[in-house]
């Protein structure tokens, strides 16, 4: 009697899995709970000698809570700062750029203008700013001002509690605001337009089917937008670190969190850079969670 023979696809499938569980076992997992398990010691460099590891609990975490909420509070002020400006001008030009009664021209023109400086590497976004606000009448800045009869003397922005958090919001405002209107594009275009042409056939004006049709059913990617921005900005350093030169002037106001991380990193404190880099990640997870079930609780 003849066997018939089954071939199993399912295993394929798992065996094609293992390079990527492999890659982040070792460059992420492993890193992750070595970072975690660090976090509970004392582990430093004083000059060439290397102190611990030594076991020390949560005395690491416990020595971060003079300054973390701090440079916490700096880090999402300076963030919504820019986010909020940011997702405004991008829905609007996202609803500006995909309404077919206007049937506007060259459209691919804009959306390569308006994503363009996304391209530009925040590090030389951050010089470029540096330059055009440089305290010095022959900064860009100050010189038009001047010019123009405006002020008399240059303005040190950079001196300034609000200059300096205003300059890096603005920067982030700039670099990011292209690359979420492309998103909302994508999303909004994603809509059936059978549901335009009804509103429309119905006497509705264009706030109305904004409000009514476009947000509702393009707030899944608008809670990915949120979150993504979330995390990026909770990671913000390089712009802030090359304004403020790494102190965060004035007076801490520009120091994030990961700034100060970073100083330990220099410092080769590594105890204490683990639990700041855990606590983070609590941080970041925990918000995200929260913004998610906030945006989708109505589905459930």
């Amino acid at each position: 009697m003849n066997k018939t023979r089954t071939v199993s696809y399912s295993k394929w499938g798992y065996i094609f899995l293992i390079p990527f569980f492999l890659s982040f076992a070792i460059f992420s997992l492993y890193p992750l709970a070595t970072t975690v398990y660090y976090s509970f010691f004392e582990y430093y460099r004083s000059g060439l000698k290397e102190i611990g590891p030594n076991f020390v609990g949560l005395q690491n975490y416990l020595a971060m809570f003079s300054e973390v909420p701090q440079y916490f509070g700096n880090t999402i002020l300076m963030w919504l700062m820019g986010f909020i400006p940011q997702i405004t001008v991008a829905l609007l030009l996202a609803a500006w750029l995909t309404d077919l009664r206007l049937r506007l021209r060259f459209q691919g023109f804009f959306k390569t203008v308006i994503y363009m400086p996304n391209l530009i590497m925040a590090s030389a976004f951050a010089m470029l700013f540096f330059t055009l606000f440089s305290e010095s009448s022959s900064g860009p800045i100050n010189s038009i001002l001047m010019n123009l009869g405006i002020i008399d003397q240059p303005i040190r922005f950079m001196t300034y509690v609000w200059g300096s958090r205003g300059l890096v919001a603005l920067m982030n405002f700039l670099m990011w605001f292209g690359n979420t209107t492309i998103i909302l594009i994508a999303s909004i275009m994603g809509v059936d337009p059978v549901l335009y042409e009804a509103a429309d056939l119905d006497g509705c004006t264009s706030g109305q089917m904004f409000w009514k049709i476009t947000l509702p059913l393009i707030r899944p990617m608008l809670v990915y937008t949120f979150i993504t921005s979330l995390v990026g900005g909770l990671q913000m350093f390089d712009v802030p670190q090359i304004l403020s030169n790494g102190q965060g002037t004035p007076n801490k106001s520009t120091m994030t969190v990961i700034m100060y991380l970073n100083q330990h990193l220099f410092s080769k404190n590594y105890g204490a850079a683990g639990a700041i880099s855990v606590l983070l990640f609590l941080i970041c997870g925990a918000l995200c969670v929260l913004v998610y079930w906030s945006q989708t609780r109505e589905d459930v």
